[in-house]
């Protein structure tokens, strides 16, 4: 009888602690995706807002159309975009147009005093500083998964169930080096 009851808490201590490792592997299989969504909110909010942006330099720099063309193409590329790979290599095209275009105010001094322009600009910089945070909240919660994933026993039960390493929000080489601007 003894031996039952040993055995008994050994196997609920096993059933119980490979619901905990469960639970917690969705638990942060799900606040990866959370943060993904966090990035996507912020990409959306800051492509929505490009297009008006393009109109108001328009207005002003009519003649820049390689300019205003590459942001265009710059955002639908991002807009394409799935992957976190994808969505980083498109993000890093995008902002590379967007200093092109802000530098553009700099030979109109009309454009560089519309009230329109500057709102544009500052809500596309607080927009960057969200993309920013969004982009280190998702990183830090792919790190805190794929840490469970490779931690013993876990790594064993996340491999029977099939739970896959999820990938970094990384900048390609291109974004690591500083843009070139020339007029």
């Amino acid at each position: 009888m003894v031996y039952f009851i040993i055995l008994l808490i050994v196997v609920v201590a096993l059933v119980a602690y490979l619901i905990s490792a469960y639970n917690g592997l969705i638990r942060r299989r799900n606040q990866i995706e959370n943060a993904w969504s966090q990035i996507d909110v912020q990409l959306k909010r800051r492509l929505d807002l490009i297009p008006n942006l393009v109109e108001t330099v328009k207005g002003y720099a009519a003649h820049e159309k390689e300019t205003l063309d590459a942001v265009i193409q710059a955002r639908n590329a991002s807009v394409a975009a799935s992957t976190p790979h994808e969505q980083a290599n498109a993000e890093n095209m995008l902002e590379g147009t967007l200093s092109r275009l802000f530098a553009l105010s700099e030979a109109y001094p009309d454009l560089k005093a519309n009230q329109n322009f500057l709102a544009l600009q500052e809500e596309l910089t607080a927009t960057e500083g969200r993309v920013a945070y969004s982009r280190q909240f998702y990183n830090d919660s792919v790190l805190a998964y794929n840490n469970k994933l490779q931690q013993f026993p876990t790594m064993y039960f996340a491999k029977m169930l099939k739970f896959e390493r999820r990938e970094y929000f990384e900048a390609d080489e291109a974004a690591r080096t500083a843009p070139t601007i020339e007029f």
